[in-house]
């Protein structure tokens, strides 16, 4: 791995003391982050990177702003864009580099938005508004897109809409710039699908169900005329399963290790890290370990790039606390104190740009 540089970015709510995005330093080896400067952005609920690793894109109250990467992974905004809609909660860019994707959790929402080469964003090519309802229980009764992203292949755009209880599968189409709808995966009546996320051989999706807090495992072929999404595993995420407090817990955070060998969630309530290992042939979960995370409401977890240590931030209790994974003994160690941070809503790490393309695992 050599002496590869990486830095940490955390999105948070700027309701109180915090700007925006937090940079961090991060030590690899030692599983530690160091505070090093913050940039303003209003309420920058998740980020996402370019493919040539050059530019940030954050979530911001007034769409989505866009953040020149300097060799040491500091941000110098470039410009923003105005989504012709409600705050979006979610980010995700293309594999070919075209296009940046928009999930609106308040609107039920997604946006297309064009990524120029020099790093501007540009105009909205599309938007589609989810419609539909779901169970009329509580707040899951209308659309909220949570998530976007491509499948590996880059032929389809899958939505998850935790409200309707739906991953809506809609094919990118490059010559008018337009999302078609091909396929519905429907999921059970209040499960509240929040996070998909693939294998890196594209095999498999991963999606975790923040209500019935669960992960669901499906093999995914792309190679026919429309996707194929197929049912093979549910696990639960909690400590305890079948637990009776169980409605006050949320599966939040779902991250799956660089080296694909091991599927990472947090659980709200609980406040718990389960760890999975991967079949990497079958793509089947088997469960290690739930432990807690020593903070309030873990809203999104991330694994560093040694595989050995993961960072998890606390919306709740305005912390990241980070951890060694001991894979023998099946347990988590504690590096140093908390850092703090108020309302963390999202954390990545990526290496500083060196001209090269990087796989977004997170």
């Amino acid at each position: 791995m050599g002496k590869k540089k990486y830095v940490a970015y955390v999105g948070t709510y700027t309701h109180g003391t915090s700007k925006g995005v937090q940079v961090y330093d991060v030590d690899v080896e030692e599983g530690t982050l160091t505070e090093r400067s913050e940039v303003q952005v209003s309420n920058a609920s998740h980020t996402a990177i370019s493919k040539n690793g050059k530019y940030l894109y954050a979530i911001e109250d007034e769409g989505v702003a866009v953040f020149e990467r300097d060799e040491n992974g500091d941000l110098t905004r470039i410009n923003s864009v105005d989504i012709d809609g409600m705050r979006g909660c979610f980010l995700a860019t293309d594999v070919d580099g075209k296009y940046l994707y928009v999930a609106g959790y308040h609107d039920g929402k997604v946006t297309v938005v064009h990524t120029h080469r020099d790093g501007r964003l540009g105009s909205l090519m599309d938007g589609v508004f989810h419609k539909g309802l779901g169970s009329v229980a509580e707040r899951n009764f209308r659309p909220h897109v949570n998530c976007v992203r491509p499948t590996p292949d880059n032929k389809y755009l899958c939505a998850v809409d935790n409200g309707i209880d739906q991953v809506k599968i809609y094919r990118i189409n490059k010559r008018n710039n337009k999302l078609e709808l091909v396929d519905i995966l429907r999921c059970p009546r209040e499960s509240g699908p929040r996070i998909i996320r693939f294998s890196a051989d594209g095999k498999f999706a991963y999606l975790l169900f923040e209500l019935s807090n669960e992960i669901k495992v499906y093999s995914y072929d792309g190679s026919g005329k429309n996707p194929e999404f197929e049912l093979i595993q549910s696990v639960t995420t909690l400590y305890k399963e079948g637990d009776k407090d169980a409605i006050h817990n949320a599966a939040s955070g779902l991250a799956l290790a660089p080296d694909g060998q091991h599927l990472f969630c947090t659980t709200a309530g609980e406040n718990t890290v389960s760890m999975y290992e991967v079949n990497q042939e079958t793509g089947l979960l088997d469960k290690k370990f739930t432990l807690p995370i020593s903070g309030d409401y873990p809203k999104d977890i991330v694994i560093f790039p040694d595989n050995q240590h993961i960072a998890v931030a606390n919306h709740g209790s305005n912390t990241i606390t980070t951890f060694k994974v001991d894979y023998e003994k099946n347990l988590l160690i504690m590096k140093g104190r908390p850092c703090k941070v108020e309302t963390p809503n999202c954390i990545n790490i990526w290496p500083v740009p060196d001209g090269e393309d990087i796989d977004d695992h997170n």
